[in-house]
């Protein structure tokens, strides 16, 4: 652990311990690791330096973890039911939803001034990194616990989850399958922002463009879009009527 010890060393601030303590509920052991947790590449770009790595790590235990309290709550349910839940339970927008309800945005370094980076789901990367910090520190079975009390018990309510139906995309291409309308999603611009390229994505009805929205890649800007799309329509299932 001396290359991440030294890493930070004199960029940290005396509140920052305390700020991350009162975020963890516990007081952290590693303090240069958990900055580059919170780091986000557009402002410090070099991959020691920046969150994307811890980012990888997070996504992968997270879901671990979600998916043994899942096997676990549900002992009598099937293999498509349980992957269902836990894509509700960690897709982006979920855990964007709850790293700005737990206050992530005060203490994650980016770039300000880019607006795009405000309207994105930077912050449910940022909790996922801050997951590999935190396996990085205390290990698997406490990483475990944590999860489970900061993040699953209070903040993702599996039993409305149970019926709520999040893939947006989904439900467009059902509703316009229904009532026998094309459905398409064009990619109305491509640029590069800080390094990566930012997706703008439109979701079209016959041609006609609802909705549209930017991400850094392009699933993603296209789940967005259908949202949008999707509650521009006012289209609660495939049976709906939709406005023109």
């Amino acid at each position: 652990m001396a290359f991440w010890n030294s890493l930070y060393r004199k960029d940290i601030d005396p509140s920052f311990k305390k700020q991350l303590k009162g975020l963890l509920g516990y007081t952290p052991g590693n303090l240069p690791l958990y900055k580059t947790a919170l780091t986000h590449r557009s402002i410090k770009d070099t991959i020691d330096e920046n969150n994307e790595r811890l980012e990888y790590l997070g996504d992968a235990i997270l879901s671990a973890l979600v998916a043994d309290y899942l096997f676990k709550r549900y002992p009598y349910k099937e293999e498509g039911f349980l992957t269902e839940m836990r894509s509700k339970m960690v897709n982006r927008q979920q855990l964007n939803d709850i790293a700005l309800k737990m206050g992530l945005k005060k203490l994650t370094a980016f770039n300000k001034s880019d607006a795009s980076l405000k309207s994105s789901q930077i912050f449910g990367n940022t909790l996922e990194a801050l997951v590999g910090a935190i396996y990085l520190d205390i290990g698997y079975k406490k990483t475990g616990k944590w999860v489970a009390q900061s993040i699953i018990m209070p903040h993702m309510f599996v039993d409305d989850l149970e019926i709520l139906e999040i893939n947006h995309k989904n439900k467009l291409y059902g509703w316009a399958n229904k009532n026998g309308k094309s459905l398409e999603f064009e990619t109305l611009d491509e640029r590069l922002e800080n390094g990566r390229r930012l997706f703008t994505i439109a979701a079209t009805i016959n041609g006609k463009v609802i909705a549209q929205a930017k991400a850094y890649n392009k699933k993603d800007a296209s789940q967005i879009a259908s949202q949008l799309a999707v509650e521009k329509l006012g289209i609660v299932n495939s049976d709906s009527v939709g406005k023109e």
